[in-house]
């Protein structure tokens, strides 16, 4: 049986997107998202959480991102989730679990 590695997220952009060119002069673009639910609980005490969301994205995608998203901006994305890992100058071993957007909408500025 196949898997499937698909992520749809809406929220809001939480810095301005930074736009890169890898050294063969591919564009990139990263940015943070936030993602919040509110939940009441048995004793009608509201919670809230926000969870934050690494996204990056390729080639068209970046270039649109970097050239019409900002800071606060609500998003629609879709893409997969990939995990990677480095060795920073401290040779220590680092891993971060990213999510590779193929897809992202803007839907309104904040």
């Amino acid at each position: 049986m196949k898997s499937i590695n698909k992520v749809i997220l809406i929220g809001h952009l939480g810095a301005t997107p930074e736009g890169r060119y890898t050294p063969q002069g591919i564009s990139t673009a990263s940015f943070s998202l936030a993602t919040n639910e509110k939940w009441v609980d048995n004793n009608n005490k509201i919670h809230e959480h926000t969870e934050w969301h690494h996204v990056i994205a390729w080639n068209k995608t970046a270039d649109f991102i970097t050239e019409h998203l900002d800071k606060g901006d609500l998003v629609y994305v879709e893409g997969s989730i990939k995990t990677r890992t480095w060795t920073n100058a401290k040779n220590e071993e680092k891993k971060i679990t990213e999510i590779v957007a193929t897809q992202v909408i803007s839907m309104g500025k904040k």
